[in-house]
């Protein structure tokens, strides 16, 4: 799973902060996981994106098997 936590989206939003050299590097943690502990099962990826909104909430958005 990714968080990612934005103020703004003047440089994006949360979900776009996932891009694919991210994807990579999440996919070769897992494929690593994946080797010592002899997973065999499936391995799913999801994000969640935060926006903190200018009265300090958050709005939370679950990608589950988001690549």
């Amino acid at each position: 799973m990714e968080v990612k936590t934005r103020s703004t989206d003047a440089f994006g939003t949360p979900l776009e902060a996932v891009g694919s050299r991210k994807r990579r590097a999440l996919a070769a943690a897992a494929a690593e996981y994946r080797a010592l502990a002899e997973w065999r099962g499936p391995i799913r990826f999801a994000v969640v994106a935060v926006t903190v909104s200018p009265d300090g909430g958050l709005v939370a958005e679950l990608i589950d098997d988001a690549f």
